[in-house]
């Protein structure tokens, strides 16, 4: 324990974080991830304050102006990551949000109901009397199941978040 009564700070193996970044950003790219915003969403997830401008996330991730660009732009558009200043410059700084995982999984619920709308109504043109109307129904109802559980998860994290602080 420090002077303080807190836990001393463990020294950061820079090494170890760099392979993990990578690491993590192969799991997100497998998953359908740009490579590029996946190795840029993974080192703001493992930096301190979860901000980097866009010099350290060239630096730290040896890559471009250029490619830090595009891969901002995508993490933006997808709502994971937001920008502010550098306080005290003109410079940008790349913020994960605040509860992100719960924002993009409530997104992913929103688009799990439209999936499943859509299905419906293609069960109903198809006709449920047909092998694809079936097909298209039980897509459906696997979509709704999904929907239901996500529902539920997603409503226990917030309780269990609400009741930890």
């Amino acid at each position: 324990m420090g002077t303080d009564d807190r836990p001393a700070r463990r020294e950061r193996d820079e090494e170890a974080v760099n392979r993990f970044v990578e690491r993590f950003a192969g799991e997100l790219t497998q998953a359908g991830m740009q490579r590029m915003p996946a190795r840029v969403f993974a080192a703001l997830l493992v930096s301190e304050e979860a901000a980097l401008t866009s010099a350290e996330l060239g630096e730290q991730l040896r890559i471009s102006p250029a490619a830090v660009s595009g891969a901002v732009r995508y993490l933006t558009q997808v709502n994971m990551i937001g920008r502010e200043r550098d306080p005290g410059s003109r410079r940008e700084r790349y913020v994960l949000h605040e509860g992100m995982w719960y924002e993009v999984f409530t997104r992913r619920d929103e688009i799990l109901g439209r999936w499943q709308k859509t299905l419906r109504e293609g069960a109903d043109t198809l006709g449920a009397d047909t092998a694809a109307g079936a097909r298209v129904a039980e897509t459906a109802e696997f979509f709704q199941f999904l929907h239901e559980g996500l529902l539920r998860i997603l409503e226990g994290w917030r309780a269990r978040k609400d009741a930890t602080g």
